[in-house]
């Protein structure tokens, strides 16, 4: 982690399960690799059994004091908090101990929803901390799991498959449906249903199979709402939409906004979602006839997402570009098409970029086996040569 050797607090996000407590181990041992000494790093996993008694703010400022007394650290001293969201009040004691400067202590927190950002920590730290998404593993990280070549048959296999660490642990296609069900459940449960005391968890859950089925189509919640009063659910725009942000902050699902091109801002109103995960699709809802190349776009945002980039659809004089990318200063336009067959489909996802006329970079990208040639500056590319 490049951000290591100051006093922001560095907050780590994403999902449960999806690699957090890793990341967070590993750039301790980096930490002591480079030569702390160990006994000035101090690291608690709110799920651990250990921790259960820390629940509140209080409670974690006896155990760093019961640290610092037991084992005399000399100098800065890196403190690691995993699932830092079960701390009641726990902003209040992240705030003190990163910004004491006499005994200088480097805060790395986790957690497996957005909200933790909100209110009382960003208002007291007011820009003094950095914040790392981990996402399921991307397609170079599933290659170098499986030993698969980055081609378009291993990109295939990597949609289809799923990319939550634990599945590479599992041999059975059932012990795979088994664990993600059971993890889908605990997320609802613990981050969500928990979390924001949810009065109708059936609802939820209903919300959820939709957005899954639906990923990667633009979504409006009047029509959400209608869907599900036809299967006899009693809902309004209100709570769907509220329920829909829950999901969202507990990085089930993500949200992906529409950008006026011309006007270069974003809009209102309906907006694609996109999984987390293929393997919600692939091992819960498979039969919903929800193809490869929703799968393929769905992939394509994680990817972008994971590089950094802001990510919206894109609207222009009526057409839609699939996705602007948006990183500081650069921005990119994509559209993303499993296979291009045919020169009406070629010309079809080529005519929404050509509308474009800025000069910002502009790609098709498809697990076509050709490669196009450039076309009015047009790159044809494959998903893992995005820039």
């Amino acid at each position: 982690m490049k951000s290591v050797g100051n006093n922001l607090v560095k907050v780590v996000v994403g999902q449960r399960r999806v690699g957090k407590s890793f990341v967070l181990r590993q750039v301790l041992s980096q930490i002591v690799a480079g030569g702390v000494p160990a006994e000035n790093t101090l690291y608690i996993n709110k799920e651990f059994l250990e921790f259960s008694a820390i629940k509140s703010a209080e409670d974690l400022q006896s155990l760093y004091a019961a640290y610092k007394n037991r084992f005399s650290p000399q100098g800065r001293t890196y403190l690691f908090i995993d699932e830092i969201q079960y701390i009641d009040g726990w902003e209040r004691f992240v705030n003190a101990r990163s910004q004491d400067f006499a005994e200088p202590c480097e805060v790395f927190i986790s957690g497996s929803n957005s909200d933790i950002l909100s209110g009382e920590l960003s208002t007291m730290l007011s820009g003094r901390y950095v914040r790392f998404e981990v996402f399921p593993y991307s397609f170079g990280e599933f290659c170098e799991l499986t030993g698969k070549p980055q081609d378009a048959s291993s990109f295939t296999d990597y949609v289809q498959h799923g990319a939550l660490p634990e599945l590479f642990n599992l041999d059975s296609e059932e012990m795979r449906r088994n664990y993600v069900e059971s993890l889908k459940d605990s997320v609802m449960l613990r981050d969500v249903v928990q979390r924001y005391r949810i009065k109708d968890a059936t609802l939820l859950n209903d919300l959820f199979v939709f957005l899954s089925n639906n990923a990667s189509n633009l979504i409006s919640f009047t029509n959400v709402v209608k869907s599900l009063k036809g299967q006899g659910r009693k809902t309004n725009y209100e709570t769907v939409s509220t329920y829909a942000g829950y999901l969202e902050n507990a990085f089930l699902i993500h949200s992906c906004p529409r950008f006026n091109i011309r006007g270069k801002d974003s809009l209102s109103g309906p907006a694609k979602y996109y999984m987390n995960d293929f393997s919600f699709h692939n091992y819960l809802y498979a039969g919903f006839g929800y193809g490869m190349g929703y799968l393929f776009e769905n992939a394509i945002y994680l990817e972008l997402r994971r590089r950094g980039y802001d990510v919206y659809v894109g609207e222009l004089d009526g057409s839609e570009v699939d996705f602007v990318a948006i990183r500081n200063d650069a921005r990119i336009y994509i559209q993303a098409a499993y296979k291009m067959e045919g020169e009406s489909t070629i010309a079809r996802e080529y005519a929404p970029l050509e509308k474009i006329r800025d000069s910002y970079p502009k790609f098709v990208v498809s697990l076509d086996e050709f490669r196009l040639p450039s076309n009015n500056g047009i790159l044809h590319v494959r998903p893992w040569e995005i820039p």
